[in-house]
Protein backbone atom coordinates (compact mmCIF):
# COMPACT_ATOMS: atom_id res chain seq x y z
CA UNK A 1 0.00 0.00 0.00
CA UNK A 2 1.13 3.61 -0.48
CA UNK A 3 3.08 5.55 2.37
CA UNK A 4 0.47 7.83 2.24
CA UNK A 5 -2.46 5.95 3.98
CA UNK A 6 -0.09 4.75 6.16
CA UNK A 7 0.66 8.07 7.39
CA UNK A 8 -3.19 8.94 8.06
CA UNK A 9 -3.73 5.30 9.20
CA UNK A 10 -1.13 6.29 12.04
CA UNK A 11 -2.78 9.65 12.57
CA UNK A 12 -6.42 7.72 12.98
CA UNK A 13 -4.49 6.15 15.85
CA UNK A 14 -3.10 8.57 17.52
CA UNK A 15 -6.15 10.08 18.72
CA UNK A 16 -6.16 9.88 22.42
CA UNK A 17 -9.12 7.68 24.20
CA UNK A 18 -11.63 9.93 26.05
CA UNK A 19 -9.82 8.76 29.52
CA UNK A 20 -6.76 10.33 28.38
CA UNK A 21 -8.00 13.90 27.92
CA UNK A 22 -10.87 13.63 30.86
CA UNK A 23 -7.97 14.68 33.66
CA UNK A 24 -5.87 17.77 33.13
CA UNK A 25 -1.77 17.07 33.12
CA UNK A 26 -1.37 18.63 36.23
CA UNK A 27 -3.51 15.95 37.85
CA UNK A 28 -2.66 13.01 35.84
CA UNK A 29 -0.22 10.35 37.78
CA UNK A 30 2.69 9.02 35.45
CA UNK A 31 5.89 6.80 36.08
CA UNK A 32 10.04 7.43 35.15
CA UNK A 33 12.14 5.14 34.97
CA UNK A 34 15.43 5.68 35.34
CA UNK A 35 18.49 3.56 34.48
CA UNK A 36 20.85 5.83 35.70
CA UNK A 37 19.91 6.08 39.04
CA UNK A 38 18.07 2.84 39.37
CA UNK A 39 14.71 4.17 40.32
CA UNK A 40 11.16 4.19 39.24
CA UNK A 41 9.45 7.49 40.64
CA UNK A 42 5.63 7.89 40.16
CA UNK A 43 4.40 11.46 39.77
CA UNK A 44 1.16 13.45 40.09
CA UNK A 45 1.87 16.27 37.24
CA UNK A 46 4.81 17.64 38.81
CA UNK A 47 5.10 16.37 42.45
CA UNK A 48 6.49 12.78 43.33
CA UNK A 49 4.22 10.95 45.53
CA UNK A 50 6.18 7.80 45.28
CA UNK A 51 9.98 6.48 44.82
CA UNK A 52 11.45 2.76 44.50
CA UNK A 53 14.99 1.93 44.69
CA UNK A 54 16.68 -0.39 43.39
CA UNK A 55 14.69 -1.00 40.24
CA UNK A 56 16.61 -4.18 37.80
CA UNK A 57 16.74 -3.72 34.13
CA UNK A 58 17.42 -6.35 31.69
CA UNK A 59 20.65 -7.76 31.73
CA UNK A 60 22.02 -5.33 28.57
CA UNK A 61 20.34 -2.85 29.87
CA UNK A 62 18.25 0.00 28.32
CA UNK A 63 18.76 0.31 24.94
CA UNK A 64 16.30 3.41 21.69
CA UNK A 65 16.18 -0.02 19.98
CA UNK A 66 15.32 -3.71 20.88
CA UNK A 67 14.89 -7.32 19.38
CA UNK A 68 13.53 -10.18 20.25
CA UNK A 69 15.69 -11.79 23.06
CA UNK A 70 18.35 -8.68 23.08
CA UNK A 71 18.13 -9.07 27.00
CA UNK A 72 17.33 -5.14 26.71
CA UNK A 73 15.16 -3.03 28.51
CA UNK A 74 13.47 -0.25 25.64
CA UNK A 75 13.59 3.10 26.31
CA UNK A 76 10.99 5.66 25.39
CA UNK A 77 7.34 6.63 26.18
CA UNK A 78 4.31 3.84 26.54
CA UNK A 79 1.79 3.07 28.39
CA UNK A 80 -0.32 0.47 30.80
CA UNK A 81 -2.31 -1.91 28.92
CA UNK A 82 -3.16 -4.73 31.44
CA UNK A 83 -2.56 -6.40 34.90
CA UNK A 84 -1.55 -9.70 35.71
CA UNK A 85 -2.21 -10.76 38.94
CA UNK A 86 -1.42 -14.13 38.20
CA UNK A 87 2.25 -13.11 36.93
CA UNK A 88 4.98 -15.71 38.04
CA UNK A 89 6.47 -12.64 39.05
CA UNK A 90 3.78 -11.48 41.52
CA UNK A 91 2.51 -8.84 39.29
CA UNK A 92 2.82 -8.14 36.10
CA UNK A 93 2.00 -4.47 34.67
CA UNK A 94 2.04 -4.46 31.01
CA UNK A 95 3.67 -1.43 28.65
CA UNK A 96 2.22 -1.21 25.37
CA UNK A 97 5.73 -2.32 23.74
CA UNK A 98 6.43 -2.04 20.95
CA UNK A 99 4.54 1.40 20.61
CA UNK A 100 3.45 2.76 17.04
CA UNK A 101 6.85 5.13 16.92
CA UNK A 102 9.03 1.78 17.20
CA UNK A 103 6.90 -0.17 14.55
CA UNK A 104 7.52 3.11 12.17
CA UNK A 105 11.35 3.03 12.57
CA UNK A 106 12.16 -0.54 12.09
CA UNK A 107 9.95 -0.77 9.22
CA UNK A 108 11.58 2.42 7.95
CA UNK A 109 14.92 0.68 8.51
CA UNK A 110 14.05 -2.74 7.09
CA UNK A 111 13.75 -4.63 11.13
CA UNK A 112 10.12 -4.74 9.98
CA UNK A 113 9.04 -5.88 6.52
CA UNK A 114 6.08 -3.67 4.61
CA UNK A 115 3.96 -6.46 5.40
CA UNK A 116 5.19 -6.95 9.45
CA UNK A 117 4.48 -3.14 9.87
CA UNK A 118 1.06 -4.17 8.04
CA UNK A 119 0.24 -6.56 10.36
CA UNK A 120 1.19 -4.53 12.66
CA UNK A 121 -1.52 -1.73 12.31
CA UNK A 122 -4.44 -4.22 11.68
CA UNK A 123 -3.82 -5.62 15.31
CA UNK A 124 -3.46 -2.34 16.67
CA UNK A 125 -6.21 -1.16 15.40
CA UNK A 126 -8.73 -4.09 16.09
CA UNK A 127 -6.93 -4.72 19.44
CA UNK A 128 -5.59 -0.97 20.70
CA UNK A 129 -2.81 -2.14 21.77
CA UNK A 130 0.48 -3.54 19.56
CA UNK A 131 0.97 -7.68 18.97
CA UNK A 132 3.56 -9.16 21.18
CA UNK A 133 5.02 -10.94 18.71
CA UNK A 134 7.07 -9.16 16.35
CA UNK A 135 10.64 -9.32 16.04
CA UNK A 136 10.99 -5.88 17.89
CA UNK A 137 9.70 -8.44 21.02
CA UNK A 138 7.07 -8.05 23.33
CA UNK A 139 5.46 -8.63 27.03
CA UNK A 140 7.61 -6.16 28.11
CA UNK A 141 6.59 -4.73 31.53
CA UNK A 142 6.68 -3.16 35.09
CA UNK A 143 7.14 -6.79 37.56
CA UNK A 144 7.72 -7.79 40.83
CA UNK A 145 9.94 -10.34 41.97
CA UNK A 146 7.44 -13.41 42.64
CA UNK A 147 10.17 -16.28 43.56
CA UNK A 148 13.20 -14.40 42.16
CA UNK A 149 16.48 -14.11 45.05
CA UNK A 150 15.89 -10.34 46.32
CA UNK A 151 19.41 -10.31 46.61
CA UNK A 152 20.41 -10.78 43.31
CA UNK A 153 17.54 -7.98 42.81
CA UNK A 154 19.40 -5.52 44.33
CA UNK A 155 22.77 -6.08 42.88
CA UNK A 156 22.34 -6.85 39.30
CA UNK A 157 20.01 -6.04 36.08
CA UNK A 158 18.56 -9.37 35.66
CA UNK A 159 15.34 -9.56 34.06
CA UNK A 160 15.09 -10.00 30.26
CA UNK A 161 13.96 -6.61 29.00
CA UNK A 162 11.01 -5.66 31.71
CA UNK A 163 11.49 -3.73 35.00
CA UNK A 164 11.99 -5.19 38.68
CA UNK A 165 11.07 -4.10 41.75
CA UNK A 166 10.07 -5.94 45.02
CA UNK A 167 6.64 -7.54 45.40
CA UNK A 168 5.54 -4.84 47.92
CA UNK A 169 6.95 -2.53 45.56
CA UNK A 170 4.91 -3.61 42.48
CA UNK A 171 2.11 -4.13 44.78
CA UNK A 172 2.03 -0.43 45.51
CA UNK A 173 2.87 0.59 42.38
CA UNK A 174 -0.23 -1.31 41.16
CA UNK A 175 -2.56 0.69 43.63
CA UNK A 176 -1.03 4.02 41.99
CA UNK A 177 -1.39 3.22 38.66
CA UNK A 178 -4.33 2.35 35.88
CA UNK A 179 -4.98 1.61 32.03
CA UNK A 180 -3.63 4.30 30.30
CA UNK A 181 -1.21 5.65 32.49
CA UNK A 182 2.08 6.86 30.79
CA UNK A 183 5.58 5.14 31.43
CA UNK A 184 8.59 6.88 30.66
CA UNK A 185 11.84 4.51 30.52
CA UNK A 186 15.41 6.51 29.94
Amino acid sequence: MKRAFWWVVLGMLFVLPSWARAVPETDKVWVLIDHASSTLTVYRGQQEIERFHPVAVGRRGVADTRLRGDMTTPSGVYHVTRFNYDSDFHLFIGLDFPNLTQARRAEETGVLSEREFERYLRFYRRHGRPPQDTVLGGDIGIHGLGQADPVMHRRFNWTQGCVAVTNPQIDRLGELVQLGTKVIIR
